[in-house]
């Protein structure tokens, strides 16, 4: 009875250190509702060009969430050569390939209309937006 005890303590010891051990690894990164958006805008080439200290561009970045790593960028202090080229004032600047240009925060909303990019994930449903500005 004592050795039956013992190896089930020893079973019930190796199924939980194997069950931490799989379930803490690393987990592949959930797609966000956002993401199919970012990429739509990537695909058109409309890119935001703003700079790490500016506010606004902090509040368009954190609309995305992780989803802005899609998103075309130019960091403009880092490339101010790029950013008078195209004739940035302002930041953030939304540029599209024919130049049009939108200045200051814009909201997802607006770029979804302008860039013809669903905020929609392809279920249909609509995606849950964190604080869109409106």
């Amino acid at each position: 009875m004592k050795k039956i005890l013992i190896l089930v303590g020893i079973v019930g010891i190796i199924v939980f250190v194997t069950y931490g051990v799989f379930s803490i690894g690393p987990k592949p990164p959930e797609a966000n509702a956002l993401d199919g958006f970012a990429q739509c805008l990537a695909s058109k080439d409309i890119t935001m060009y703003g700079a790490e200290w500016c506010s606004h561009c902090k509040n368009e970045k954190k609309a995305f969430g992780d989803s802005f790593r899609f998103v075309p960028y130019i960091e403009c202090p880092d490339n101010p050569q790029k950013c008078l080229a195209e004739g940035v004032k302002g930041y953030p600047t939304w540029i599209w390939p024919d130049g049009k240009k939108f200045e200051g925060e814009q909201g997802l909303q607006k770029l979804s209309q302008e860039g013809g990019c669903p905020l929609y994930p392809s279920s249909g449903a609509p995606a849950v937006l964190p604080n869109d500005k409106e």
